[in-house]
């Protein structure tokens, strides 16, 4: 079997490239050539989008401007003209937005070959945004958006526009939608997407990189007090409003001043010291951390991982602290829960109170008896339920069933 896997690029530049890299080398472990079609392409083996770079270029300054997303990408109906796409047995989208592709070339794209299109936000069912937070006006078609600052931001609101182009883009086409959290299928059976087949396939982690290491060797070799009790925050950056790092300054000032002498905050991203500083807690900055092993060390190091984004599908970052044994303190918001399970895996705050995410802070940080009840709870249930042996089979199934049933439309 030959699949292509398509995203913006094939690095590490967020949650979904992170995942879709993971399901990668799983699928090649079990023998199937499994390739990233792409537009910004770093390892030997990924495929480039075709381009046309000046007629785009033109086009973006028109449809950019009045709140239009991607749809200058005219490149996009010249991908099924590709070599790889006519090899490729099936096509599995991880993303259509950031520069990927236009969601109207998704008819052409979908038209012969079997295709799954694998949602890691709500935009594909949205007018513009990522996250939706409380509103749900993409239920009926978007249009007098409260958020237009939402990412991506726009300038201009045309997102009853953009939602009615999306609807005709996809009642044209033919896919099947795979989410990693039941939540966004929930919201998906709700769009205007309701017609379409949608699977319930949790993300992966590999459970032998992601394990417990000792936590004295790993304050050791981080250069971290072993007397100290240590928070874990990381974050791509600190600008974005829906990562909620505002949030989470604001509940670790309010800590008690007797337990921020007893506490060390250990950073990991592309952090601002000045924010950071701004708690009156002693902080360690690790920087941007891409390798898996630096990783373990740090959540291996801390004994709790705060998380306190303001909207979320699965965050892959939770699923790498539960493998490490690290229970997580987090907001109630989108697909988290199914992860943190509150007084299981960790405990939940209510959305947007950041005196809630201080009391749970506080109740987990002191109580170190529940949080290593909690810290055996996630591995547990991360060996048992996440293991990306189990991602990778799921998938393999559905892949399997779509092409046979293609090849079976194709004979009738």
């Amino acid at each position: 079997m030959k699949v292509l896997l398509m995203h913006r690029g094939d690095g590490h530049a967020g949650g979904g490239q992170i995942q879709m890299n993971r399901l990668r080398d799983g699928l090649n472990t079990r023998g199937i050539e499994a390739r990233i079609l792409c537009r910004d392409a770093s390892q030997k083996d990924s495929v480039l989008m075709p381009s046309r770079p000046y007629v785009e270029k033109f086009l973006r300054r028109i449809t950019r401007p009045i709140g239009l997303h991607d749809i200058h990408l005219l490149s996009s109906f010249d991908v099924p003209r590709m070599p790889e796409f006519t090899a490729a047995d099936l096509i599995d989208i991880h993303c259509t937005h950031c520069a990927t592709l236009s969601y109207l070339a998704l008819p052409r794209i979908t038209a012969d070959k079997p295709a799954v299109f694998t949602f890691h936000d709500m935009w594909p069912i949205t007018g513009h945004c990522h996250a939706s937070l409380d509103c749900e006006r993409w239920k009926t078609g978007c249009g007098m958006c409260p958020y237009p600052l939402t990412e991506p931001a726009i300038k201009r609101d045309a997102t009853a526009i953009e939602w009615r182009l999306k609807n005709h883009a996809y009642q044209r086409s033919k896919f099947t939608i795979v989410t990693p959290s039941k939540w966004l299928r929930n919201l998906v059976r709700q769009s205007m997407l309701a017609t379409f087949d949608v699977r319930h396939i949790p993300h992966g982690i590999d459970t032998e990189i992601y394990q417990p290491i000792d936590k004295d060797l790993a304050r050791s070799i981080l250069g971290i007090p072993r007397d100290k009790k240590i928070l874990i925050f990381g974050a791509e950056t600190m600008k974005r409003q829906l990562k909620g790092a505002d949030l989470l300054v604001m509940a670790l000032q309010r800590l008690p001043d007797a337990l921020k002498q007893e506490l060390v905050l250990l950073v990991f991203g592309n952090a601002t010291d000045g924010i950071i500083n701004e708690t009156g807690i002693p902080s360690i900055q690790l920087g941007y951390l891409r390798n898996d092993r630096m990783k373990v060390l740090a959540f291996s190091a801390a004994d709790l991982f705060i998380h306190p984004s303001r909207a979320e599908n699965s965050p892959l970052v939770i699923l790498e602290s539960m493998a490490c044994g690290t229970p997580v303190a987090s907001f109630a918001v989108g697909g988290v829960p199914e992860l943190v399970r509150d007084g299981i895996t960790g405990q939940l705050a209510k959305p947007e109170h950041a005196s809630d995410l201080t009391r749970v802070i506080e109740e987990m940080i002191s109580n170190p008896d529940a949080l290593n009840t909690m810290a055996q709870h996630c591995r547990s249930i991360v060996l048992k339920e996440y293991p990306i042996e189990l991602q990778t089979n799921r998938t393999i199934d559905l892949y399997h069933r779509l092409i046979a049933e293609h090849r079976d439309a194709a004979r009738h």
